[in-house]
């Protein structure tokens, strides 16, 4: 990633196509795009300078979380300018908390939130998430349901694993149903079934992984996770290539 990127923090693509690769980072409320294996970024200018933590492309539109829990949404087709005043902030939709990671389903037209510290999972060694509904008449964010990852899982699927996980990223793999969830701060990818029950835990080492922000899957189901930089080693990209069980 190009200095601009160095704490990039989400990444998404447009139906899927990873030609393209959208991207936010912390402290700076700008959308990037570039084309991958190419190194220059443009972007365009959505809000003041704040705390960005992903971002994620439903229908031509751009939706961004703040770590507050606020969302900005905005057409695709503003990309294409130095900055756009089209932009609408969805504020106190979820309870107060911090929160890295959002997913927007097209074929279902919900919009997923996950925390990554909330009250309400203090004590419960539960991850909450939040689900919407996106209205695009009224361009607007229903609330309608709630979902929980529970972290005693952890231990089922790995006996060596605490049960702690701070979420930075969540991404849907659709051609399994499956969900991804990222902790960069504890190293790990945790998948699980449509339900919300863990399957598997993958520890991710720190020497390739410095920290895991963001994620995302393409259409040819290619895993592509991203890392925030630091004094020492630039931001990336890194992706997986899906490949096809033997039969």
């Amino acid at each position: 990633m190009p200095s601009s990127l160095l704490e990039i923090s989400g990444i998404a693509f447009n139906e899927s196509n990873s030609d393209t690769v959208y991207s936010v980072q912390d402290e700076n409320g700008k959308l990037f795009r570039q084309q991958w294996d190419v190194k220059k970024q443009k972007n365009t200018k959505f809000a003041p300078n704040d705390d960005f933590e992903d971002i994620s492309i439903m229908h031509q539109k751009v939706f961004i979380l703040n770590s507050n829990g606020s969302v900005y949404s905005f057409p695709l087709s503003e990309s294409l300018k130095k900055e756009t005043d089209q932009v609408k902030e969805a504020k106190h939709i979820v309870p107060k908390g911090e929160y890295e990671g959002m997913f927007a389903d097209a074929e279902t037209n919900k919009v997923y939130i996950i925390c990554k510290s909330c009250p309400v999972d203090k004590k419960a060694k539960t991850v909450t998430g939040y689900i919407f509904d996106y209205g695009a008449v009224a361009d607007s964010l229903i609330s309608i349901d709630t979902f929980k990852l529970d972290l005693k899982q952890l231990k089922v699927v790995n006996a060596k694993l605490k049960t702690s996980f701070s979420a930075s990223a969540l991404a849907r793999n659709l051609k399994t149903n499956e969900w991804y969830v990222l902790s960069s701060a504890n190293k790990l990818l945790v998948v699980t079934d449509a339900q919300w029950n863990i399957k598997t835990a993958h520890r991710l080492n720190s020497s390739v992984f410095n920290q895991p922000e963001g994620i995302a899957f393409d259409k040819e189901q290619n895993l592509f996770i991203s890392n925030e930089g630091d004094e020492v080693t630039d931001g990336n990209i890194l992706k997986f290539k899906y490949v096809h069980k033997q039969k």
